[in-house]
């Protein structure tokens, strides 16, 4: 399986905030942000942050789809 974060981007874009702007604002990592860029795996709890800071859903920032 692989995720997807496209949710989270359209939600930073329609908010006109940045990626730096989430990063100080969600108190998450340079480098957690990096791996969401790459749409590799990150911690729970950086999603908990993000989504608390957003004050959204895990499901609202990302997808999981199914390899085939």
């Amino acid at each position: 399986m692989t995720v997807s974060y496209d949710k989270l981007w359209v939600i930073l874009n329609e908010r006109n905030m940045m990626k730096t702007d989430l990063v100080r604002a969600a108190k998450i990592s340079t480098n957690a942000m990096a791996k969401l860029g790459r749409n590799e795996d990150v911690r729970v709890g950086v999603l908990v942050k993000i989504c608390s800071c957003l004050g959204c859903t895990i499901d609202d920032v990302m997808d999981i789809i199914p390899e085939e």
